[in-house]
C-alpha cells in the first residue's frame, strides 16, 4: 500500500491542501506523528522543531540534504520545496479539483507565476521579517540585521503588489478566480506567520491592505473547517511568544523600538 509522510515545522501548506480536497469525515487532528486514512494513503505527519535544530538531524538529512523544512517521503520518493510539494500532491492524488491545479496551461502556468514571485518577494519578507525580529532574539538563535532591514521593506512592497495586481478581477481568490487554488493556500499560509508579531504591529501592517484581508477571510471559509484546525499549533505558540514578548527583552535591528520598526510601513 502506498504511504505518505509529510515532515512539517510552522508550514502548514501540504497538510491544509490535502485535508481540503480529501473532505474528510472526521475532524482533522493536527498532531506529532498522526496517521491519517486519506484516500486509501497512509498519511503520516511528523513535526521537526526548528528551534531545536532538528532539520540537521543525520536522518532528516538523508530525507532533505538542505536541512529545511517541509519535506516528504512518497514510498521510496523524497521531494522537499513547498511548491513542489503541493504541485506533486495536486498531480498524484486522483479526484482532486481543477481549480486547485488546472489542467489548462495557460491557467497552470499563471498559477506558476505566483509561486515564482512568491519566494523571491511575500516570503523574504513575512519569513525574514518573523524570524529576525521575534523568534530568533526570544530562542537565542543568531538573527541577520540585515535580512530584517531588507525584509520590513519587501514586505509592504509585497502586500502591495498582492493587494492592487494578484487580486485583481472578479472572483475573491488569485488572480480574480472564483475558486482558490494552491497558490492561495501557498500564500496565505505565509501570511498567517505574522500571527507571532504583537497585536498592534499585525493590525499596523495589515490593516492597510482591504482585500488582502478579505481574501484571507475567503480562503479560510473556503478550506474551513481545516484552516483553523490545521494553524492550532501556531495559534497556540501565538499565545506564549506574545507574552515572552512583553516580558523579555526582544532587540531589534539597527536599534529602536518595535513600533519603530514598522513606522516606515
Amino acid at each position: 500500500m502506498r504511504s505518505l509522510v509529510l515532515f512539517i515545522w510552522f508550514t502548514y501548506n501540504e497538510h491544509l491542501f490535502l485535508a481540503s480536497i480529501e473532505k474528510l469525515k472526521s475532524r482533522v487532528q493536527f498532531r506529532k506523528h498522526v496517521a491519517l486514512g486519506i484516500n486509501g494513503i497512509d498519511f503520516e505527519e511528523i513535526t521537526i522543531e526548528v528551534l531545536k535544530l532538528q532539520q540537521f538531524t543525520p536522518e532528516y538529512k538523508e530525507i532533505n540534504p538542505m536541512s529545511e523544512v517541509p519535506a516528504i517521503i512518497d514510498g521510496g520518493f523524497k521531494l522537499f520545496e513547498s511548491h513542489a510539494i503541493l504541485i506533486y500532491l495536486a498531480c498524484t492524488n486522483p479526484g482532486v479539483a481543477d481549480h486547485w491545479y488546472p489542467v489548462d496551461i495557460f491557467k497552470r502556468t499563471k498559477i506558476h507565476s505566483i509561486l515564482d514571485w512568491h519566494h523571491s518577494n511575500l516570503r523574504r519578507g513575512a519569513t525574514g521579517l518573523v524570524y529576525n525580529t521575534i523568534l530568533a532574539p526570544l530562542y537565542g538563535l543568531p538573527s541577520n540585521p540585515r535580512a530584517a532591514d531588507e525584509a520590513k521593506k519587501i514586505l509592504p512592497k509585497s502586500l502591495s503588489i498582492l493587494e492592487d495586481f494578484w487580486l485583481q478581477g472578479p472572483g475573491q481568490f488569485l488572480l480574480g478566480n472564483s475558486e482558490p487554488s494552491i497558490a492561495d493556500i501557498s500564500l496565505v499560509c505565509e501570511i498567517m506567520q505574522l500571527e507571532f508579531l504583537s497585536e498592534k504591529d499585525y493590525r499596523r501592517i495589515l490593516s492597510p491592505y482591504k482585500k488582502v484581508l478579505q481574501w484571507i477571510k475567503d480562503t479560510k471559509n473556503a478550506t474551513a473547517p481545516y484552516f483553523d484546525e490545521i494553524h492550532m499549533t501556531l495559534f497556540n505558540a501565538q499565545k506564549g511568544i506574545r507574552e515572552q514578548m512583553v516580558t523579555q527583552s526582544v532587540s531589534i535591528p539597527e536599534g529602536g523600538s518595535k513600533s519603530e520598526l514598522y513606522s516606515e510601513m
